[in-house]
Order: structure tokens, then C-alpha cells, then sequence
């Protein structure tokens, strides 16, 4: 299994700048002109791809009042049943074949988070270029063979997910004959705590599976998601929307299009600042050697006379003898006159006895 994989071209994994996906998700509060705006802001923003869901209230779940489908436990969505909640939330369908073509128009690439085997299909005939699972349904096997089969790169989102339960839907996966999988670490609380990240488990989980690994994240703010990247994460997910004070079901946990800009430029930083390893001098601390500690004269002493602690000191600049040298230097005697600021050189320095 390649360590790498592309979407539309764009190489992703070590080594490649790391992939930022826009997450619209519900931010559009069912209106189309505000869905476009959420696209034109990913792209001003920089994102690499723009992600919407694909599914219906009737194909994710179904209508019920029944205890099993309300919503509670702390959410945002405390006291809403799962039908009334995703029917407020979906995308509609009409939408997504003339969203893709706006982005396909700036070069944007566009893909969905597909719920179902109809939407697995109707994406398919968008021609998008690649395949989400979302984390509710890593451990929908049979909806994960779907997308295998389409020979597309798959990223599965991981969220609750044991190590067992990943194994076995990369194992499905790649069975049906997925080439090219990524894994995204992420936390499904909306929104998330920093300290419930765990992003420790980015690096691990690349080396036990041996996969492309990135995060999904629903934390607020920018920090997560960029020491993510310093951990080795080559894609990150995020939510966009136009403005949290238009609200809807994931505008508390989403950016706005200045935060978005920002987690762009400050991942584009962090990623130059890994650089490689490297030890010495680099680049523009060349000007600054000069101002290393070295042996000088700091008082006037005659030629003949003992150097002392009170003669000669390790100080900036470094024009002088490498500090290493200052117990051979003291107890031994100037070879001539010399004035309080010289830099010492070994020719100043008499033979011992």
C-alpha cells in the first residue's frame, strides 16, 4: 500500500504539503447562493478541496420519535430527533452536480462524505474525485466496499473507532480493491476540546497502518489542527461557513473565511519551519557566527605579564580564540603588549616555561 495518494493530481502524504479540505456541510442553511459563497470563500481562503454530505433525513436515518432517535448527551442538538436534525442539515441533491461545476470552474476540487449506497452511486455520475466515510460509518462495511469498488482514493474518518475496528475497514477496503486510502484521527464531539485530541495518535497510527493519516477536526480555533501538521498529519478537515452568527446545526464549531485564511497561512508556516534535519549553521545565521563568545584582552596588559581572569575573558564577539581554550590561555604570559579589547590569538600568547 503506497504511502502516498493523489486527488485530481495532487500528490498527498510525507512530503507533500498537507491537504486542506473545507467542510460545508450544513453551513449553507438551505440556500444555494449562500453554499456558492461558502465555495469562492475556500477557495480565496486557499483550501485544496472543498467536501459537502451527501445523504437525505430518510437515507441516514428515519423518522421515529421513539427514545433510540433523540438527540441528547451534552450535544448541540440536545432534544431534536435525528430525522428533524438532518432533514434541517442535508444538501440537497439538485445542488451538488452545479456545486461541483463551480468548482471545477476555479479548480477546486470537490468530493462528499456519501451516507448510503444511492448516494455512492449519484456520486459516481458527478465524476467526483475521491470518497469520504465519515466516522458514524466506519463501521458500515458494506457502504465502505461500495466505495472501494469504484477504484477512487477513499479517506475514512476514525472518530470512537477502535484500532480492531479500523483494521477491518481497511481490510474491506482494500479487499474490494481500494488502492489509495488515507485515515483521518478525529474526535466526535462538536465541538471538541483540545485536551480530548489525543494527536499523539497521528504519528501511531501512521506507522501501525501505514496509510496516509490526517485529522478532522471540530475543536475551535486554529492551534489543533496546525500541531497536527508538526505531528506528521497530511491532510486536515475543517468547517467553513460565511459567519457564526448565521447560525445552524455546525456553525459553532466551524471558521469563518478570515479564520480559514489564517489556518492556511499558519499551516503553510508550520510546514517550513519543519524543514529537515540539520545541525550548524544555516542560511541567514551565517551574519550572526560573528557574535559567538571568544577569548579577549579586557584590560591593557605588558608584554611579559601574567593573563588572568582580570585580562582575559570569554566574551562576544567572536574574533577571538575559541573559549575552549581559556585554562591553557590563564597562568601563561603575553608575548607583547597588548590593549584592553584585542581579540586573543595564539601569537599573543608566550610559550609556557
Amino acid at each position: 500500500m503506497p504511502k502516498t495518494f493523489s486527488i485530481a493530481n495532487r500528490p498527498i502524504g510525507p512530503g507533500h504539503p498537507t491537504y486542506i479540505i473545507a467542510e460545508l456541510s450544513a453551513n449553507h442553511n438551505q440556500d444555494f447562493d449562500q453554499a456558492v459563497k461558502i465555495l469562492e470563500a475556500a477557495r480565496n481562503a486557499g483550501a485544496d478541496a472543498v467536501k459537502i454530505q451527501t445523504y437525505t433525513a430518510d437515507t441516514i436515518t428515519m423518522r421515529s420519535d421513539r427514545e433510540e432517535f433523540q438527540v441528547k448527551g451534552g450535544t448541540l442538538w440536545d432534544g431534536r430527533t435525528l430525522h428533524d436534525l438532518y432533514q434541517e442539515a442535508f444538501t440537497p441533491w439538485e445542488w451538488q452536480p452545479k456545486l461541483k461545476a463551480i468548482a471545477d470552474g476555479w479548480n477546486l476540487p470537490l468530493f462528499s462524505s456519501a451516507f448510503d449506497s444511492t448516494a455512492v452511486d449519484f456520486l459516481e455520475a458527478m465524476h467526483v474525485p475521491a470518497h469520504k466515510i465519515a466516522s458514524p460509518e466506519l463501521v458500515d462495511i458494506p457502504l465502505i466496499q461500495k466505495m472501494a469498488r469504484t477504484g477512487k482514493p477513499l479517506i475514512m474518518s476514525t472518530g470512537m473507532a477502535t484500532i480492531e475496528e479500523i483494521e477491518e475497514a481497511l481490510t474491506a477496503a482494500r479487499a474490494a480493491g481500494a488502492q489509495q486510502i488515507a485515515l483521518l484521527k478525529c474526535t466526535s464531539a462538536y465541538p471538541a476540546a483540545p485536551a480530548e485530541m489525543n494527536l499523539r495518535t497521528i504519528p501511531e497510527m501512521a506507522r501501525r497502518f501505514d496509510v496516509p493519516v490526517g485529522l478532522s477536526d471540530h475543536t475551535m480555533g486554529i492551534e489543533v489542527p496546525v500541531a497536527a501538521v508538526a505531528l506528521g498529519a497530511c491532510i486536515l478537515e475543517k468547517h467553513l461557513t460565511l459567519a457564526r452568527d448565521l447560525k445552524g446545526p455546525d456553525s459553532e464549531f466551524s471558521l469563518d473565511p478570515t479564520e480559514f485564511r489564517n489556518l492556511v497561512q499558519a499551516v503553510r508556516n508550520a510546514e517550513q519551519s519543519l524543514g529537515a534535519i540539520h545541525f550548524g549553521v544555516s542560511g541567514r545565521e551565517e551574519a550572526t557566527r560573528r557574535f559567538r563568545r571568544s577569548l579577549f584582552v579586557v584590560a591593557d596588559i605588558k608584554r611579559g605579564e601574567t593573563f588572568t581572569p582580570e585580562t582575559v575573558r570569554s566574551i562576544r564577539p567572536a574574533q577571538g580564540l575559541h573559549p575552549r581554550h581559556l585554562p591553557e590561555v590563564l597562568g601563561r604570559r603575553a608575548a607583547r603588549d597588548l590593549t584592553s579589547g584585542t581579540p586573543l590569538a595564539w601569537e599573543m600568547v608566550a610559550s609556557p616555561d
